[in-house]
């Protein structure tokens, strides 16, 4: 094995990892937009009025 086929492979793996964490860090992007989404829709009960 000569050190340019080491290399390659060294950066063949850096690709995959580097692609890897794009793809979890959009899922993850989306999956908290989707929540705030949720969140944003429901609507707000008011404050019960206080009795004595």
């Amino acid at each position: 094995m000569s050190k340019n086929d080491s290399s390659s492979g060294k950066v063949a793996l850096a690709g995959a990892i580097g692609s890897a964490a794009i793809a979890a860090a959009l899922l993850y992007a989306n999956k908290r937009r989707t929540r705030g989404e949720e969140q944003a829709a429901k609507p707000v009960r008011p404050a019960p009025p206080e009795t004595d």
